[in-house]
């Protein structure tokens, strides 16, 4: 029998764990939209917004006992991991430093997205929004059980933009890191194909 380095049979046994995880998530709390519909936004005021789509998957996932966690679980799984749980603010902003995912866990609410006199959605428990990078968005109304978890592709973090960006805020934002997996279906999802 050859010898194994300890390294190498930790590493292993990390990416079998991981792996396994992966599976559990991905078979148990499959999404049952793979196909997103796409909002394209231009520029809007100080809004920058993004040349990529805007994802809006809806009744992703179907309700569970506990649907926040089912959510983040696979979030995680496809190297989106959540940083927070809770709503989305009522006043207009974007993120500089960060793509976003917006998983609707409980309740139902309308947006604007866009800026001010944006594009009007409404949401509700189930379905999932990823925003690219620059794109405003703000909560015009909610119902009392409204909850959102709210993750990021591994290594970014998200600021709270409320001003026209400057030149040099946009020149940052078109360097943040492209998302290679899909928050939902991972990297052979939706999200690699249309964010090209």
């Amino acid at each position: 029998m050859t010898p194994i380095d300890r390294r190498q049979f930790a590493t292993g046994f990390v990416a079998a764990g991981l792996a396994t995880t992966k599976t559990l998530a991905s078979a148990s709390e499959s999404p049952l939209t793979a196909t997103p519909e796409q909002l394209h936004l231009k520029p809007n005021g100080w809004m920058p917004n993004s040349p990529l789509p805007v994802l809006l998957y809806r009744n992703a996932l179907s309700s569970t006992a506990d649907l926040a966690s089912a959510m983040e679980r696979i979030f995680t799984a496809n190297g989106w991991p959540p940083q927070w749980r809770n709503g989305v603010y009522t006043f207009h902003h974007y993120h500089s430093t960060a793509h976003e995912v917006l998983g609707f866990a409980a309740g139902h609410a309308d947006l604007v997205l866009g800026g001010e006199g944006g594009e009007s959605l409404s949401v509700h428990s189930g379905d999932v929004l990823v925003l690219p990078t620059g794109t405003g968005h703000c909560r015009i109304s909610a119902s009392n059980d409204f909850l959102v978890i709210g993750a990021y592709p591994e290594n970014e973090h998200w600021d709270i933009c409320r001003t026209a960006p400057s030149p040099e805020t946009l020149a940052s934002m078109r360097k943040v890191r492209f998302p290679h997996s899909d928050p939902l279906t991972g990297p052979s999802g939706a999200l690699p194909k249309l964010w090209i």
